[in-house]
């Protein structure tokens, strides 16, 4: 590891004052501090959010659910108001890595990292979600761009995330055995305007399935998706599961998750 400067502020804006060009954010470090004692990764400082309590917390008004940047994955697991609102949210994040990673990682720190592989980002493009940032309000089609990319500015920092809760929603993966990232990961929601079905860790980034958005929304049945399938040709392909074996398992995880959604 290299050598840095830290530094852990009590606020938001202290934080954001503090943070320079070569400086990073340090949320539950599940992915960054891994990288930096493998000398992968270097920063001059580390500014760390771990004593910014109002990044914390989990609230519902009838219609949203909101959840601060450093809610730990455990504890959006174990919410009452997250089961009773979004109850696949809860789901979702329960089977995120291992009991470690959920006790130290953080909603704010996964998705800022926007690991190709990552459970939340699905979960934030079906449900609509809103980043909040201390700069401003990103939606979640916004926010993820590409592998490992996000829209967040130098300096820019998230600061809850809120959740349109909707009328029914679904998730299913398929891990790794070994980092339980997702091989594949399907995340469906049916809300007011219609039905969002997003994949993540078949493609460098979370997507939208289209065809089997348009399918659920005519029909929201696991028959509705029968014959769609997934183009192949963008889809990562390593020593874990092929291109086209990613492609077929969008079909299945999809189907588990509207028939769990129902």
């Amino acid at each position: 590891m290299y050598s840095f400067d830290y530094e852990r502020p009590t606020g938001t804006n202290e934080a954001a004052s503090t943070i320079g060009a070569d400086d990073r954010f340090l949320a539950g470090g599940q992915t960054l501090i891994p990288t930096l004692k493998l000398r992968l990764s270097q920063v001059d400082k580390l500014v760390d959010l771990g004593g910014i309590e109002e990044l914390r917390g989990i609230s519902t008004n009838g219609s949203e659910l909101t959840i601060g940047a450093m809610t730990t994955h455990v504890t959006v697991a174990n919410s009452a108001e997250v089961k009773s609102a979004i109850p696949a949210l809860a789901y979702l994040v329960s089977h995120v890595g291992d009991a470690q990673v959920r006790n130290r990682g953080t909603i704010g720190g996964s998705i800022a990292n926007n690991d190709p592989a990552a459970d939340y980002p699905a979960a934030l493009v079906a449900l609509g979600a809103t980043v909040h940032t201390n700069k401003r309000s990103i939606s979640a089609e916004d926010f993820f761009v590409d592998l490992f990319e996000t829209a967040l500015e130098e300096g820019e920092l998230i600061t809850k995330v809120a959740f349109p809760i909707p009328e029914k929603a679904g998730y299913s993966k398929f891990p790794n055995p070994a980092s339980r990232f997702a091989l594949v990961g399907v995340f469906v929601a049916k809300t007011a305007s219609g039905v969002k079905v997003a994949v993540t860790g078949a493609g460098p980034c979370v997507f939208r399935q289209s065809a089997m958005e348009e399918a659920l929304s005519g029909n929201f049945s696991v028959d509705a998706l029968s014959g769609i399938t997934t183009d192949a040709s963008n889809l990562n392909a390593d020593i874990h599961a092929s291109a086209e074996y990613r492609a077929n398992l969008v079909s299945v995880m999809a189907a588990r998750a509207v028939k769990a959604a129902s």
